[in-house]
C-alpha cells in the first residue's frame, strides 16, 4: 500500500484548489507591507484576488529582474518582510541574487517544503543521509537539509568535491539516502569502484539541479539506488517531485503553480509548454507570480501512486529565449505581442538563421488560412514590433512543436 507524508496529499483537487484560493487575498495584505511589493502590485486590490483567474492579472516577478531590483533596493529588493523577525541564514545565487531565510521564530522548520518530497522518495525517520548539495554561499544544501531535519533523517553536511574524503565517508557512516546532483552522485560511486571502497548503503536518492537522464537513472538503479527527482527554487523552495509511481513531477502542496506563455503572463491550457510561474506563501519571503524562467507543461490526469495534485512534465528548458539579430535585442514578449494582433493565428515561432553572412528572421505561424493578404499583415507586424523586417511563412495548425520556444536562434556557432 502507498504511503503519504499527510492527508494534504490526498485531498480532492477541488478542495485543494479551494483552500489554495482562500489563502490569497491574506497573502496579498501581506505582501503589501514590504515596500518591493507595494511598488509592484500598486493599484491590484488584495480582496479581489480569490480565484486563479484573478491572480493572472496581476502583474509577473521575473526572477532575472530581481538582480536589478535588489541593487536599487538592497539586500532583497524590498520583497522581504523580515523586519520583525530574525535572520537565520543569507543566501547568494548566481547572478548574483541575494536570498534571506528568517529563523521560523527559533523553530526551524520545513520552510522549503522539502521533506514532503524526501518521504514520497522512500526517505524515513530514523535515516542517515549524505547531503551533497552545495554548503557554499547558496540555499541547496538547506533546502534539504532543512526538510530532512524535518523528517528525522540525521545528516552528513558532506557539500560538493573532495570525492576521496566523501566516499570515505559514506563507507564508514553507512548513510541510506543520498541528496544531491545526479551526476555528482555518479561520481561518488565511481570513485567507490575505484578504491575498492563499499558504499552499497546507499539504497535512495533524491536528487536536483541538473538533468536525471533514463540511463542515469537506470545506471544507477542497477547498482542498487533507486533515485527520484525534484523540481526547486531558492525563492520557492521544492515546487514538484516525484514519486515512486516516477509519471510525472507532482506540485508541491504549499505552492500555486501555473504555466504561462513565454513573454506574457498568460496561462496557457494543460497539456501547452510554457514558463513555470510559482506563488508561495511565506511568512518571510512571499512570492506573487514569480516568473522562474523555466519551461514545463502540465499532465493530464493523476499519478498512479495516488496522489491528487497536478503534475508537470519537468524541466523542458529555459523560457529566456532572446536574442540578438542585426545588433537589435528580439525577446520573447515581442513574439506574443505579434500573435495578440492576429487573434486567429496558433503557435508562433521565430526562427533566426544567416546566409551570406546577414542574419535573417523567418516567422513561422500556425494559421488554418494561408491568404497572402495576412501573411503580409503579420510581416507589417513583425516588423512593427521588433523594428526589423523579416518574412512570414504560414503553416498549418499544430505543426509547430508544443515545446514552449517562441525564438529558434539556428545560426551556425563560432
Amino acid at each position: 500500500m502507498p504511503e503519504f507524508y499527510d492527508d494534504l496529499e490526498t485531498r480532492l483537487p477541488a478542495e485543494r484548489e479551494q483552500a489554495l484560493m482562500t489563502r490569497l487575498p491574506a497573502l496579498f495584505a501581506h505582501a503589501l507591507k514590504a515596500l518591493g511589493w507595494a511598488r509592484h502590485l500598486a493599484g491590484f486590490d488584495a480582496q479581489s484576488v480569490t480565484s486563479r483567474a484573478a491572480l493572472a492579472r496581476l502583474p509577473l516577478l521575473r526572477k532575472s529582474d530581481l538582480i536589478a531590483l535588489q541593487k536599487a533596493t538592497p539586500p532583497f529588493g524590498g520583497f522581504d518582510l523580515l523586519a520583525e523577525r530574525k535572520f537565520a541564514r543569507m543566501f547568494m545565487s548566481p547572478g548574483p541574487i541575494f536570498e534571506p531565510e528568517a529563523d521560523g521564530d527559533g523553530k526551524g522548520g520545513d520552510i522549503y517544503g522539502t521533506a514532503r518530497a524526501l518521504f514520497a522518495a522512500g526517505f524515513r525517520a530514523g535515516d542517515i543521509v549524505h547531503n551533497a548539495f552545495s554548503y557554499h554561499l547558496t540555499p541547496g544544501a538547506f533546502i534539504f537539509e532543512s526538510g530532512l531535519e524535518a523528517l528525522g533523517c540525521a545528516v552528513i553536511s558532506a557539500g560538493v568535491g573532495n570525492t576521496d574524503s566523501q566516499v570515505e565517508a559514506i563507507a564508514h557512516l553507512r548513510p541510506a539516502g543520498y541528496a544531491g546532483t545526479p551526476d555528482f552522485l555518479k561520481i561518488l560511486v565511481d570513485g567507490a569502484d575505484k578504491a575498492g571502497r563499499d558504499v552499497s548503503s546507499l539504497k535512495r536518492a533524491l536528487v536536483s539541479g541538473a538533468a536525471l537522464p533514463a540511463s542515469l537513472r537506470a545506471e544507477l538503479g542497477a547498482r542498487g539506488i533507486a533515485v527520484t527527482q525534484c523540481y526547486a527554487l531558492a525563492e520557492a523552495g521544492v515546487i514538484a517531485y516525484e514519486s515512486e509511481a516516477r509519471d510525472g513531477l507532482i506540485i508541491n502542496e504549499h505552492l500555486i503553480v501555473e504555466i504561462v506563455r513565454p513573454g506574457t503572463g498568460d496561462p496557457v491550457p494543460d497539456g501547452e509548454v510554457g514558463e513555470v510561474v510559482v506563488t508561495t506563501f511565506r511568512d518571510d519571503y512571499p512570492m506573487i507570480r514569480l516568473a522562474t524562467g523555466d519551461l514545463s507543461a502540465v499532465m493530464p490526469g493523476l499519478s498512479a501512486c495516488g496522489r491528487t495534485n497536478r503534475r508537470l512534465k519537468g524541466w523542458m528548458g529555459r523560457a529566456d529565449q532572446t536574442t540578438k539579430v542585426k545588433g537589435m535585442f528580439v525577446h520573447p514578449a515581442q513574439v506574443a505581442e505579434i500573435a495578440s494582433r492576429h487573434p486567429g493565428l496558433g503557435r508562433l515561432r521565430l526562427v533566426v538563421s544567416r546566409e551570406n553572412e546577414q542574419d535573417l528572421m523567418t516567422l513561422l505561424a500556425e494559421s488554418a488560412s494561408h491568404d497572402a493578404a495576412l501573411a503580409a499583415a503579420v510581416a507589417d507586424s513583425l516588423q512593427a514590433v521588433t523594428k526589423l523586417r523579416g518574412t512570414v511563412s504560414l503553416v498549418a495548425p499544430g505543426s509547430l512543436a508544443n515545446d514552449g520556444k517562441v525564438i529558434a536562434d539556428e545560426r551556425p556557432l563560432g
